[in-house]
């Protein structure tokens, strides 16, 4: 349950609405905002089960080598022993850190401005430099930050400079200046990841009175899909699914394999009556792309069509009056970048458009994905609209997202 400090900026943050894949559809109702809603978290959870392991059965990950058949006929089965994990937790917790998003609150005795916490969450050390670690963590941890205070392995608070952030995706980089001391976490390949894999989560839980706190699970599924919503508009994020219990405060934090490497970043799951185990990690291979981006740009450079929308089903009968019957779907125009592809391409507001490249749009989710994943900057694409009932089509010139933000 979320306490009132997890619900400060309710409307800014990233809630699931809906997962699509086998087993999953229509499960989703209820998130945990504290998670992908932000990692706020102040208030221990009232009741936490016991954990009863049989002391005759040790945890083990058990691992075959092929010998020469020829010389021993023979299989070397070798037990790593619990320590053996233990080991490779505890250094993969040393790259583990707590992130807290300061923001800046008026007195209203004094009317004095000071920064307070405003959430706290976790992120991964990926990369050391001579000068400079860089961190990666999750947009919603850092979100609407005036500060950000990132506490180190040995308690120290360091402050760290936003590099870059991209809300679709959930993915946010922080760097610390300086020859600070730190441990990284290499990355490993989420591809290879096969359902029953096992995997740890790292992260701060509830706060960092819990900080690198270590939960096991396995790959519950790979590649899925769930639709969230975030202050950059409706997306489909690509996640992988794991029943390793993530609490609010594990947001940015590692999911690891067995080997110790970074598969995954803890980012959301669901939370409601009835259901357990639902927790979801943005993919290795996906945050590398992304982070890789925002050192280099500060942000995702993708298509820009410069057009503010509102789906089909919120728009006022008034304007659907002359529309034809048979059009149950599309978007409207609310606003328009006059300097953008659209703007120049003649498209105005109130302008209903209900097909792109011949694929028709059903909501502004699906022209967002469309534009993502089809088409690259610079590319020619026909948009077919309705304007005070007649049906219209224009061809527009893609451009780049640099100058929108």
């Amino acid at each position: 349950m979320m306490n009132e400090q997890d619900q400060f900026n309710e409307g800014s943050r990233t809630e699931v609405k809906q997962v699509k894949g086998s087993k999953l559809k229509g499960v989703v109702s209820t998130v945990l905002a504290g998670v992908i809603g932000s990692a706020l978290t102040l208030t221990a959870l009232p009741y936490l089960p016991n954990s009863n392991t049989s002391e005759e059965t040790p945890k083990a990950i058990v691992s075959e080598e092929h010998t020469d058949t020829q010389t021993s006929g023979k299989l070397n089965v070798q037990q790593v022993s619990a320590n053996s994990i233990a080991d490779m937790v505890e250094q993969a917790s040393k790259a583990i850190v707590g992130i807290e998003n300061m923001q800046q609150q008026t007195n209203r005795f004094n009317q004095t401005s000071e920064a307070v916490n405003r959430g706290t969450g976790s992120g991964v050390i990926f990369k050391k430099t001579s000068d400079a670690a860089y961190i990666v963590t999750n947009n919603h941890v850092i979100e609407n930050a005036n500060e950000i205070e990132v506490s180190l392995l040995d308690g120290k608070k360091v402050k760290a400079e936003l590099i870059g952030t991209d809300p679709l995706t959930d993915i946010a980089v922080l760097k610390i200046a300086g020859d600070v001391k730190v441990d990284t976490l290499a990355f490993g390949d989420s591809s290879k990841l096969r359902a029953g894999d096992q995997v740890l989560a790292i992260g701060n839980p509830l706060g960092l009175d819990l900080s690198r706190t270590v939960t096991q699970g396995i790959v519950s599924a790979v590649d899925r899909t769930i639709a969230v919503s975030t202050s950059a508009g409706e997306w489909e994020l690509e996640v992988i699914q794991t029943d390793a219990a993530i609490n609010p405060g594990n947001s940015g934090g590692a999911l690891i394999n067995a080997s110790g490497e970074l598969v995954g970043i803890n980012s959301l799951k669901i939370s409601e009556s009835g259901v357990e185990g639902l927790g979801f990690a943005i993919p290795s291979k996906e945050v590398q792309t992304i982070i890789n981006e925002l050192i280099e740009n500060g942000q995702v450079i993708r298509p820009y069509l410069g057009v503010g929308l509102a789906n089909f089903e919120e728009i006022p009968q008034f304007y659907l009056q002359n529309i034809p019957s048979g059009v149950k779907q599309g978007v409207i125009v609310t606003t328009i970048d006059p300097n953008s592809a659209a703007g120049k391409a003649g498209l105005q507001t109130e302008d209903i458009l209900v097909s792109i490249g011949g694929n028709e749009i059903a909501n502004a989710n699906e022209l967002r994905k469309y534009l993502y994943t089809k088409y690259s900057i610079g590319d020619k694409v026909k948009i077919e609209f309705y304007r005070q009932g007649k049906l219209k089509t224009v061809e527009v010139t893609l451009t780049g997202n640099q100058s929108s933000n």
